[in-house]
């Protein structure tokens, strides 16, 4: 691990301690705690390791933790699946090569110009590469000036997004978080990532306040329901996809739900 990966990996280790409640692992509480969560000395004792060994995980120190490690830390610590892989990600990571914002291969790109539905281009980063007339209709993408072309600074920071996600605009935000910390963790001493979060935080209280519980998930498909300013409330389903050409690039495409699509305009 990187000094960066391995501050990330005591952090992420520390916001899981505090999760658990010592009733969620079959401890008894005991003495009034001063602060929520399990002691190092209890992950240490559920986990079987020592109790020095698991605080100089937590602490970020220069200590390479076995997979026998991870696995006894996972079940300690009740990750689920997208939480365990996301701590063994990090402790197998290298040193990442310096960010370099990526480009779309033309063929790609002449594949999303030519789609009916809504689809668009990200990379590592969740900048927005190339996105289609549809996207554009849909999610505004095109009022963007180049430099907030990023999933993150849509959601967060410009206005749009909360007027078209309205009620679920709090929940797709947070589960936006969660899918775009598994991204960042690997890079998290990198300067286009830091300028990145740095910016976030600042500029939306709601990124500051959540990105402190360090959630992870893994991607998956769905649905997502918009209130469009002219054509009314429509419900789509997404999926993504990645490039052989690149697999930091991620093609999302929306498909119109079948009977959930109103052309009345919203007021």
């Amino acid at each position: 691990m990187t000094t960066t990966t391995r501050s990330q990996f005591g952090d992420f280790l520390r916001s899981r301690r505090k999760k658990l409640r010592p009733a969620d692992v079959g401890l008894n509480d005991g003495q009034r705690r001063r602060t929520p969560g399990l002691r190092r000395e209890e992950v240490a004792q559920l986990a079987d390791i020592g109790v020095d060994w698991y605080v100089r995980l937590e602490q970020g120190r220069a200590v390479s933790p076995s997979e026998a490690t991870l696995d006894a830390l996972a079940r300690a610590l009740r990750l689920d699946k997208a939480e365990a892989a996301h701590l063994r990600a990090l402790a197998h990571r290298n040193e990442p090569r310096a960010f370099v914002r990526e480009s779309v291969p033309p063929t790609i790109a002449r594949v999303v110009a030519s789609l009916d539905l809504p689809a668009y281009v990200t990379g590592r980063r969740w900048d927005i590469l190339v996105c289609n007339e549809a996207a554009s209709d849909l999610l505004g993408f095109d009022r963007l000036a180049a430099r907030d072309r990023n999933i993150m600074i849509y959601m967060f920071i410009e206005p749009e997004a909360r007027r078209l996600f309205g009620a679920s605009w709090s929940d797709e935000a947070r589960r936006m978080i969660a899918l775009f910390r598994t991204n960042h963790d690997l890079y998290a001493g990198d300067p286009a990532f830091v300028e990145l979060v740095e910016r976030l935080r600042s500029g939306s209280d709601e990124f500051a306040r959540w990105w402190m519980a360090h959630d992870v998930r893994s991607g998956a498909s769905g649905q997502k329901v918009f209130a469009h300013a002219q054509h009314g409330t429509q419900r789509y389903e997404y999926a993504t996809f990645q490039a052989n050409d690149d697999p930091a690039l991620k093609l999302a495409i929306y498909t119109p739900v079948d009977g959930e699509v109103s052309q009345e305009t919203v007021n």
